[in-house]
């Protein structure tokens, strides 16, 4: 019979690391089943999507609460798959609330677990570390630092490479997306990347939409693109933009080809700020949350930025305007000089291309495709 795993990614990034997984596990044989959460790109090579990632990519206390429902339903019926049917492995990546849960459940079903892009203990949650070694077979990490976490509590840990490395790669020339997006190249531009959840499209999209406006005072010649995240309504971000008085070019599946074209950038705390960083665009990084969730996680937050290439960097390279500091008139101002100044803007861009050399080889979705089937060749 052939192979069954059960794999998990409850958000945009997570879709896309899985989907490269599943096409290098393919290869490796192609009888291999595949299904658990998921979203676009991992229906588009195969994967059965029990539950959309679009229903589960939320964050914060109040936003888990207002999606308690299907997430709930969700794990039940997950629960109930691996208590039952007993897939030969459980794959999660990252989104870690609800994988760790999924991960005591596999535990005690005798499912292996492999966990690709384990959350960021070194960042908050240190106490997570035993858990994730209590719970976990392999983790796949995708930075070197991260290694002796897990390696110090016994749990057998490969550093496979960031998986950005050989997926950050836009698909046309500068010039070409320039020509297919309506850009004119006299003129500057600056992204709006408001990230892939839909609080932060309610949250993060009207203060960018704002800022553009405050700048487009400053330079009048500024065009504004938005790639859209697969996982977003498309409807209301155009009714966003339309209550504003900014004009915004939104652009579906090339993300890459957007960055390529930008002078800066405007972008939400996330995944999305280390591909800006591997095409050395300057950028500042926002976030707002509600203040509860704030409040929290201000409190266990154990590193000196929240931006992950300025983590990687080890410094702050680009600025970080978070909660009531994410203003418009705050952004507009940290913008505006890495359009009027080139020397500044060229420091900003060599210091995020250098991130590039600390996060290793490309091969990532190689590598941990290959350790699913060592651990399934384990046996459980």
């Amino acid at each position: 019979m052939s192979k069954q795993i059960m794999i998990i990614a409850g958000e945009a990034s997570g879709d896309m690391y899985a989907a490269r997984v599943v096409e290098e596990a393919h290869r490796i044989d192609s009888s291999v089943r595949f299904f658990g959460i998921g979203g676009d790109r991992m229906r588009a090579v195969g994967v059965e999507t029990l539950f959309d990632s679009k229903e589960m990519a939320v964050m914060g206390v109040f936003e888990v609460l207002s999606h308690f429902g299907i997430i709930a339903r969700a794990f039940l019926k997950l629960k109930s798959l691996l208590l039952q049917s007993k897939p030969d492995l459980l794959i999660l990546i990252d989104y870690p609330g609800f994988n760790l849960r999924l991960a005591a459940v596999a535990k005690k079903a005798g499912v292996k677990v492999l966990y690709y892009n384990t959350p960021q203990v070194w960042a908050w949650h240190a106490s997570r570390t035993k858990k994730i070694a209590r719970l976990v077979d392999h983790a796949a990490v995708i930075f070197p630092f991260e290694v002796p976490f897990f390696a110090r509590e016994g749990l057998p840990v490969t550093f496979v490479g960031h998986p950005l490395l050989e997926m950050a790669v836009a698909r046309l020339t500068k010039s070409a997306a320039q020509d297919m997006f309506g850009i004119d190249p006299a003129r500057k531009v600056v992204g709006l990347f408001p990230g892939s959840r839909k609080r932060e499209i309610e949250a993060l999209l009207p203060v960018m939409l704002d800022s553009a406006g405050l700048l487009s005072k400053e330079c009048s010649d500024v065009q504004y693109i938005l790639p859209l995240a697969s996982t977003v309504d498309r409807s209301r971000v155009d009714a966003l933009i339309a209550e504003s008085a900014v004009k915004v070019t939104v652009v579906e599946g090339y993300n890459y080809d957007v960055m390529q074209v930008c002078d800066a950038i405007i972008a939400a705390s996330g995944t999305v700020t280390m591909e800006i960083a591997l095409f050395g665009v300057p950028m500042v990084i926002i976030y707002k949350t509600s203040p509860l969730t704030y409040f929290i996680g201000s409190r266990l937050v154990q590193v000196d930025h929240v931006g992950i290439c300025n983590i990687v960097a080890g410094e702050r390279v680009v600025p970080e305007l978070l909660q009531d500091d994410a203003e418009p008139a705050n952004i507009a101002a940290a913008i505006l000089p890495m359009l009027r100044d080139e020397v500044h803007a060229a420091v900003i861009s060599n210091k995020l291309l250098s991130v590039k050399e600390k996060l290793g080889e490309p091969g990532a979705p190689q590598r941990v495709a290959q350790l699913a089937f060592n651990l399934m060749a384990k046996g459980n």
